[in-house]
């Protein structure tokens, strides 16, 4: 199959490859449960003291949940459904927090039902329908933080201005609620550190604000946003979580600090192995239909804005080539006017780096069904 990326170099030898391909067919998203830890224990060190939340949302897979339990991660979820996942994983309660700052009276009962108690709200409506729960419940505010250099703009839709967090809480405590401390997030995919560091200084603030007026805080929540690979380096992890530690550190050593972590745990653990299942010559260009797309694991290239690194089986004269998934529908084109070498029916791609946002958003359009999952060690 040619050459292989790194991720399948170092956990598999190309047989082994080949076996899973041959056993689960095409297309399937090969995980690394190595990879995984790896992360983990790696943003763990560059983030000493800080709790780990795992983000489900970015790949709700059992085999990844599991393997970050086993290592000691904690969950973030925003949902029932989640809920229901991590606990059929065997997550308790006590594991999780509720991070979605719109809920419905029944996501806040079934929430509290299973146990767990740290919410998030970012506005006066969503105040008002945690009131009938205030002895079960605490809860965090979230706080927006601009970051039009993130790939993702999580602020865009949820958090309320910095300049008015603080009469949030206020508002919060006067409604009898108990308020334990700040959540942000500096958007996906970001990869300047120095974001943290402003939304960290505004909370310094509201801290000293809300302390005057009597509600002491106690938890900071520096969301997720870490950076990974994928046609572009970025950062080391522990080079880019130096700056935050550092500040966590000289400004909040007395505060419970927590993230939300998803795409840099998971994002790096899959390769997905899709088949050449179709060859048309169209205007001067060769057209090749795989067994995935867009409605499928490639869904990130639509909602979460990601380039996948490409590994072709063959070499030799390149041409202009599209590549194009299986689905009726034209949107279904994964990449458009590139050089690559004559594929021919049969062959098997590979994309690195599809662990983050792919499964996780992919759906069943025209038929298809999802991608098999499948451990590789």
């Amino acid at each position: 199959m040619g050459g292989a990326p790194p991720l399948l170099l170092h956990y598999m030898n190309i047989k082994h490859l080949e076996s899973l391909v041959e056993q689960h067919g095409t297309p399937v998203l090969l995980v690394s449960r190595q990879r995984v830890r790896e992360a983990y224990r790696t943003l763990k060190a560059a983030l000493s003291g800080v709790d780990l939340y795992y983000a489900v949302k970015s790949n709700c897979l059992p085999v990844i949940i599991s393997t970050l339990r086993e290592e000691g991660a904690l969950f973030d979820v925003c949902t029932s459904g989640e809920i229901e996942i991590v606990k059929g994983c065997g997550v308790k309660a006590d594991e999780c927090l509720h991070t979605h700052p719109i809920k419905t009276d029944a996501e806040i009962r079934k929430a509290l039902d299973y146990g767990i108690d740290l919410f998030v709200a970012d506005n006066e409506h969503e105040l008002d329908k945690l009131i009938p729960y205030k002895d079960r419940l605490k809860l965090l505010v979230r706080m927006s933080i601009q970051n039009p250099a993130a790939v993702v703009n999580l602020s865009h839709k949820f958090g309320v201005k910095p300049s008015e967090t603080f009469a949030l809480i206020w508002k919060a405590a006067q409604r009898g609620l108990h308020v334990e401390g700040i959540s942000f997030h500096v958007g996906s995919q970001s990869e300047n550190s120095l974001k943290y560091m402003e939304a960290l200084e505004y909370c310094r603030d509201i801290c000293r604000k809300s302390a005057l007026s009597g509600i002491p805080l106690r938890i900071i929540d520096i969301g997720g946003g870490f950076p990974i690979r994928y046609l572009s380096g970025v950062m080391p992890t522990q080079q880019f979580c130096q700056p935050i530690n550092e500040y966590l550190e000289r400004y909040f050593s007395g505060y419970r600090i927590i993230a939300e972590p998803g795409r840099v745990l998971c994002g790096s653990s899959a390769v997905l192995a899709a088949r050449v299942v179709g060859k048309s010559r169209r205007d001067g260009v060769w057209w090749y239909y795989l067994d995935e797309g867009v409605y499928g694991c490639f869904s990130g290239k639509m909602y979460d804005h990601a380039e996948y690194p490409m590994i072709i089986p063959r070499s030799g004269p390149v041409q202009t080539s599209t590549i194009a998934g299986p689905t009726c529908d034209s949107i279904d084109v994964l990449y458009e006017n590139i050089p690559l070498p004559a594929l021919e029916i049969g062959d098997v791609l590979l994309f690195e780096s599809m662990g983050a946002y792919t499964t996780a958003s992919a759906s069943e359009f025209n038929g298809f069904p999802k991608a098999k999952v499948a451990a590789i060690d």
